[in-house]
């Protein structure tokens, strides 16, 4: 997989399949990606795959384009994180940066998307799209934590849009616009209300289809609501990075436990 570097920026482009090997694992028949978004398999568990996006330069710069493709197949399981924090930056060639993240699972298949934070450095301009496609048996995991600006500084301009369909029906489909240039009011008690750091988790479970979650707050800061299908959603706010993983990691546990509960116990 080639890095292009043109006048407007760099265009990197990554993708992973994931298919069952037959033997109780999974197997990664595709595993593509070099300098920003390289790709490294990591000790598997159980019969899940795992693999690491590992930045080997800065970015996204201003004019970048990133892609992140995932495929996981029927009986397969994926597991994909990074290693490190993405921070967006402004770059020599000036205008929006873009990052797109494709995930497609199919039926009976399972994927865990937990990268590290996205942070919005002072004077970036970033817009990310992640967009997963869902069979009506597969299960996801997905995790997005937004921090705008480093410690002191001033946020950089962020877009994000978080879209969700399970058996080729939207269950979700969000848009977060902050900083700089952003609509009028992204600052305010309505949105963010002055907090840094911005979250969502989503996930996408058969057994949700039967119980829906019941809507409730997690703690400040962090609301669980029902989606429509077999699926969830958390959003959560805080000052910082590290209060705002404590909260999806809670609210994951609240859920992975939910999900186990027999129908009888309910």
């Amino acid at each position: 997989m080639d890095v292009v570097t043109t006048v407007g920026g760099v265009r990197a482009h990554a993708r992973v399949v994931a298919r069952a090997d037959g033997r109780g694992g999974t197997a990664l028949p595709v595993l593509e990606g070099e300098g920003p978004l390289a790709l490294r398999r990591t000790r598997a568990s159980g019969g899940e795959a795992r693999v690491m996006v590992v930045g080997a330069m800065s970015g996204p710069l201003g004019g970048d384009r990133f892609v992140v493709q995932a495929r996981v197949e029927e009986g397969a399981r994926l597991h994909m994180g990074s290693a490190a924090a993405t921070l967006a930056l402004p770059g020599q060639a000036g205008g929006e940066a873009r990052y797109d993240v494709r995930l497609h699972v199919a039926d009976g298949a399972g994927l865990h998307w937990l990268p590290e934070q996205l942070i919005a450095a002072g004077g970036s301009d970033l817009c990310v799209t992640t967009r997963a496609e869902l069979g009506a048996g597969a299960r996801l995991v997905l995790r997005e934590e937004q921090v705008l600006g480093r410690f002191g500084e001033e946020p950089g301009r962020l877009t994000s849009r978080l879209t969700v369909r399970v058996a080729g029906r939207t269950v979700l489909d969000q848009e977060l616009s902050c900083g700089p240039g952003a609509p009028g009011g992204w600052d305010g008690p309505a949105v963010l209300a002055g907090h840094r750091s911005v979250g969502q988790l989503v996930v996408v479970r058969p057994e949700f289809a039967k119980r829906p979650v019941a809507p409730r707050m997690l703690g400040e800061g962090a609301a669980l609501v029902p989606l429509a299908g077999p699926a969830a959603l958390v959003s959560a706010l805080a000052p910082d990075a590290l209060r705002l993983r404590r909260l999806l990691d809670e609210a994951l546990n609240l859920l992975t436990q939910e999900a186990t509960v027999p129908l009888s116990e309910t």
